[in-house]
């Protein structure tokens, strides 16, 4: 089963939580063993398994790779000026595969799906999201 989730981002970078995305289409897949892959398409966003419960992680999450990485030194700013995000994007990576146990996400306690946008705000953002059965 693949399904195209559509998301928009409201801020420059931000950490948005898809997880109850996923487990919708996960319930709708009626898996009880296998594997979800979440990607995100495009060059300036990721994805990434994070704390889900104090949203100050989140924020730290961005103002690391801000210290990391700043804006407005890299050769691409030339071209369209969000060379940062590009390379915020590659660091963390385009995609989480997550375990299907009993139905459920194989996610802890404390864990969620984030969408990473490095390049916002943006109307339209796409994630894909894959789901096979192992069993």
């Amino acid at each position: 089963m693949q399904h195209i989730l559509e998301l928009a981002t409201n801020t420059p970078m931000g950490l948005f939580d898809i997880t109850s995305d996923i487990e919708k289409l996960l319930e709708l897949s009626k898996i009880d063993e296998g594997i979800v892959n979440v990607y995100a398409q495009g060059a300036t966003a990721a994805i990434m398994i994070q704390e889900n419960w104090d949203d100050s992680v989140q924020s730290d999450v961005i103002n690391l790779l801000n210290k990391l990485i700043p804006n407005g030194i890299w050769l691409h700013d030339q071209q369209d000026g969000n060379g940062d995000a590009h390379l915020k994007a590659g660091i963390i990576g385009p995609s989480e595969t997550l375990p299907v146990i009993k139905g459920k996400l194989g996610l802890s306690t404390w864990q969620n799906i984030f969408f990473c946008e490095f390049d916002g705000p943006r109307p339209n953002r796409r994630i894909v999201v894959t789901i096979n059965s192992t069993g």
